[in-house]
């Protein structure tokens, strides 16, 4: 199979079943042995559970996979995973989509406007970099030592903003909404300000009581609140005010900071 010019040689898993699934899904062919694999390709991706990499790589580093390009797909891990590879001559990279792929047969039509953050080793780094590139997608290169932080922010964005949601959607529940309701009422919401962060900065997007600097709702707020809310209100408050100073460098948004203390 040739993707965007480049051929696909096929997949191989410890469950045959989902192997076959995939190679009949992609038109490729489905291999019952990792030896097999490993010798018609010369770069391969390891798209397996954080925990399961080393795993992998134990059984693999015992190929023949010298001048091959083995990748993880991990967001924290780096490429560090596949230790000693310059001992078998391989060239080894963490390639991961900042993209949430919940979906194994529809995701990848989203997956040309993902972000790929690549690292690893230097001698094939840029057509690593090329080979998602002439995908359309757009590659920033990361140092091994940066991946935590990295990730940390994906996570932040993706999962921590569907407890931002959850906590949006309880207190809705508690003014007497249904769940359903309070999530349909919260998604244009969410969703308009999302579609704007594509092509507007925080700053310009902000509204609410904080970049207005109206202290008294504030404070109607934090005594309506739950405790646990509370704290959770106030942190958040205290990123938004640094956004509104920017936005207003000539506002003087003192009160707002006491009242937004934890």
């Amino acid at each position: 199979m040739l993707l965007h010019g480049h051929e696909v040689s096929g997949y191989y898993s410890r469950s045959c079943k989902s192997a076959k699934e995939a190679a009949a899904f992609t038109q490729t062919k489905f291999y019952e042995s990792l030896a097999c694999i490993v010798e018609d390709s010369d770069t391969l991706f390891v798209t397996v559970p954080d925990d399961a990499i080393g795993n992998i790589w134990d059984d693999m580093r015992n190929l023949p996979i010298k001048n091959k390009n083995i990748c993880h797909c991990s967001g924290l891990i780096s490429s560090i995973a596949f230790f000693h590879a310059e001992k078998y001559g391989a060239y080894v990279y963490s390639v991961h989509p900042l993209y949430a792929i919940s979906d194994k047969y529809h995701s990848y039509t989203e997956l040309s406007k993902a972000y790929f953050a690549i690292e690893g080793s230097a001698e094939h780094l840029h057509m690593m970099q090329q080979l998602f590139e002439s995908m359309g997608n757009t590659v920033i290169l990361l140092s091994a030592q940066q991946k935590s932080l990295y990730h940390a922010a994906a996570v932040m964005v993706s999962n921590q903003m569907l407890a931002l949601a959850e906590v949006g959607i309880g207190l809705l529940v508690q003014c007497g909404f249904s769940r359903e309701d309070a999530k349909t009422a919260l998604y244009p919401l969410m969703t308009g300000n999302l579609l704007k962060l594509a092509h507007m900065d925080t700053a310009e997007i902000l509204t609410g009581p904080i970049e207005r600097n109206d202290v008294e709702t504030v404070k109607k707020h934090l005594v309506a609140l739950p405790q646990a809310e509370k704290e959770l209100y106030i942190m958040l408050s205290q990123k938004l005010i640094e956004i509104a100073q920017t936005k207003h460098p000539d506002q003087d948004y003192t009160n707002m900071k006491k009242e937004i203390c934890i």
